[in-house]
């Protein structure tokens, strides 16, 4: 039995912290509300008094929801100093590359491992140990951590030293779902209009290409089904606006995310921020 923190009990780190309780390690849980931790005690997890009591555990998994959480957590905070050195810290997040970079330096001069770890799966394949799990960080400190994301992943892509490498990675897969809902929501809306079936035609795209994005998606646009929520329009526009700045960096356009930035804030404006990220495609007009 290994031991290991979580940090951030939401809706993908309580099936993480979960799925790790199962496989028998032991599980040191933090959130700031006490529901999700009580919750997780009750499974057979020990809940921290704190950040900086968890930040004790060998390695530290983080599921926290941005770029302000992830620093004021970790690096604005002054935790590290008084983080056991070797200790190896996991984000889970999706965060900007400007944020990885920052942390990776924060850990190094505190002697703390980091290894960038975003993942691609909604809450159902987190409760599944479904995930995949998009690495990057120093060897060593991912082999200490490949044994937890067993349990949590399907596989992991091992994509560079550098924690940033994975966060571009998984910001570039959510810019190209936000993509894809745009341009579904544009073909459902056309296929309406001429008289074909929604339910029907999304069902041809399904069978005839393939991603799974046409077929979760696609039926969500086509029913009009934006609850329960998988991924919030908020957290969506979130992940735009780093592909936007990661653009920025590297001067390359991506005129497409220039539309989705409007959509984006359209939608919210419109009181859709806590829908799933779907609903987008009813700034399509129908």
């Amino acid at each position: 039995m290994s031991s290991i923190a979580v940090i951030g009990l939401g809706a993908m780190g309580r099936p993480i912290a979960h799925n790790l309780v199962k496989a028998g390690h032991d599980v040191v849980v933090w959130n700031r509300s006490d529901a999700p931790a009580e919750q997780l005690v009750a499974a057979g997890a020990r809940r921290a008094a704190s950040v900086a009591e968890a930040m004790h555990s060998p390695v530290v998994f983080s599921v926290l929801s941005d770029d302000r959480a992830v620093a004021e957590t970790f690096i604005d905070s002054g935790v590290l100093s008084r983080t056991p050195a070797g200790t190896v810290h996991v984000n889970l997040a999706t965060v900007s590359a400007g944020l990885a970079r920052r942390a990776g330096a924060a850990h190094a001069e505190s002697g703390v491992g980091y290894v960038a770890a975003p993942v691609f799966g909604r809450v159902p394949v987190a409760e599944a140990g479904a995930l995949n799990i998009l690495a990057a960080g120093e060897e060593g400190q991912i082999d200490r951590a490949q044994p937890f994301f067993d349990v949590i992943g399907s596989r992991t892509w091992r994509l560079g030293d550098r924690p940033e490498q994975a966060n571009i990675v998984k910001i570039l897969g959510n810019y190209l779902i936000a993509c894809a809902i745009q341009s579904l929501g544009e073909a459902v809306s056309l296929a309406e209009g001429a008289g074909v079936d929604s339910g029907q035609f999304v069902e041809l795209l399904t069978s005839t290409l393939p991603g799974a994005v046409y077929a979760g998606y696609g039926s969500m646009i086509a029913e009009r089904r934006y609850q329960p929520t998988g991924f919030s329009t908020v957290l969506g526009r979130k992940d735009l606006h780093l592909a936007l700045d990661a653009a920025i960096d590297h001067d390359i356009p991506l005129p497409i995310g220039q539309l989705l930035q409007a959509v984006f804030d359209q939608a919210i404006a419109e009181g859709h921020g806590a829908d799933d990220w779907a609903v987008i495609a009813e700034q399509q007009p129908r």
